[in-house]
């Protein structure tokens, strides 16, 4: 029978009773398993406090198997009541703003983000109004008579209104992950190309990852952030928390005579409550995406097929020849598909093994996690360290 770890509660200030994690020695050495967006950032932070830190990853910074992946991202705050979102989003936007400073590389595109609503007061829009105006934002709100004038090229015969968001853009995910493993190893992190294995835990701890080249990592904490794949390495306690599922985007070709009304746009999102179909343009040039929110099929990350599902293209250019009239004859330039790392309730986990304080799992990125990476892997950092508390929206138990 193993033994079941444990923390030490701690009384903050304002007398409240909050779960902590071991303060680790200021010479720790972590592992981090996982080199995408909450894991590339969970290591450079806890590499810039102090700790000895090695980033492990089978095929490297945003592959084309992983959740950080693609070309783009769309970045917003709006998530309708949840404020606790709210406010790591608006910290990651902070940080991804410094930080493509600081790297002198173009990664946050602030194009803004509109919204095409079907009801006069969408949960999603309004529950955020609070929260913006705590932060001195706003939204801009269009009439459908005002949205057909300033964007032409959109059908807004079946909607309500349109609300207009200036603060949110679109990330570029792929050369997003490259740059922060970039960083890392410039400042003296350790980057390992192999996959991992955990190792057996004993007296409430783990000692050890196995990789696939044949060697046994030791290390004082391990961090796994392998989005999809956490499922599969610790089927026990997470094979049935974390679910992973086909996602399509598809990169449309417009028409030259509206190229610059395609290219110049917002990020979009669509609110019909089911299918939240979302596209970004210009991708550096690549076409029109559009992307399916919805849950797919289950998804085997490592073999799954990256091949379209038919039925699924076919329903996403039927709605964008209605949204869009001008790409109902638009081909097909590119297609992506990628997968959702799902947790029960869409939140992320950030928590440890339930048998062993030393074993973390950060994921559930639940098709919402990329944007969040430098604010997350801020926090994540802090909270494996065991200077901030657990956050029980993240937790498992």
């Amino acid at each position: 029978m193993m033994e079941q770890a444990t923390f030490a509660p701690r009384t903050t200030t304002d007398h409240k009773t909050e779960r902590f994690a071991p303060l680790l020695d200021a010479h720790a050495s972590i592992a981090v398993v996982g080199a995408g967006a909450f894991g590339g950032w969970t290591a450079l932070w806890l590499l810039r406090a102090g700790f000895k830190v090695t980033l492990i990853d089978a095929w490297g910074a945003g592959n084309s198997r992983s959740t950080s992946g693609d070309e783009t991202r769309v970045t917003r705050s709006t998530y309708g009541a949840n404020e606790t979102y709210f406010d790591l989003n608006v910290r990651a936007l902070e940080l991804w703003e410094s930080h493509q400073k600081l790297w002198n590389k173009s990664l946050f595109f602030n194009t803004g983000i509109l919204w095409f609503c079907y009801e006069d007061k969408p949960e999603m829009i309004e529950a955020t109004q609070p929260f913006m105006q705590k932060h001195g934002l706003s939204y801009q709100y269009f009439s459908t008579k005002e949205a057909s004038k300033k964007f032409p090229h959109i059908n807004t015969s079946d909607l309500h209104h349109l609300v207009f968001d200036p603060y949110g853009g679109y990330l570029k995910a792929r050369e997003g992950c490259g740059a922060v493993m970039e960083a890392f190893v410039r400042e003296g992190g350790n980057y390992v190309n192999a996959s991992a294995k955990p190792s057996s835990i004993r007296n409430g701890k783990m000692d050890s990852v196995l990789l696939s080249n044949g060697e046994t990592f030791v290390a004082d904490s391990f961090v796994f952030a392998c989005g999809s794949w956490l499922g599969q390495l610790f089927p026990e306690v997470l094979g049935k928390i974390i679910t992973c599922t086909k996602q399509e985007a598809y990169y449309l070709g417009v028409p030259a005579t509206h190229s610059c009304l395609f290219d110049e746009m917002p990020v979009w999102v669509d609110l019909d409550g089911k299918d939240f179909y979302y596209g970004i343009p210009k991708n550096a040039y690549r076409g029109f995406k559009v992307g399916v929110d919805q849950r797919g099929e289950i998804f085997e990350p490592t073999n799954g097929s990256r091949m379209m599902n038919m039925e699924v293209y076919k329903k996403a250019t039927a709605f964008m020849a209605h949204r869009f009239p001008s790409l109902a004859n638009a081909p097909l330039i590119e297609n992506r598909v990628c997968h959702y790392e799902n947790s029960p309730d869409g939140n992320f986990i950030l928590d440890t093994h339930p048998e062993a304080a030393n074993c973390w799992f950060l994921g559930g990125g639940s098709g919402h996690g990329y944007k969040h990476g430098p604010a997350l892997g801020e926090l994540a950092a802090k909270v494996i360290s065991g200077s901030k508390s657990l956050v029980p929206l993240f937790q498992m138990r």
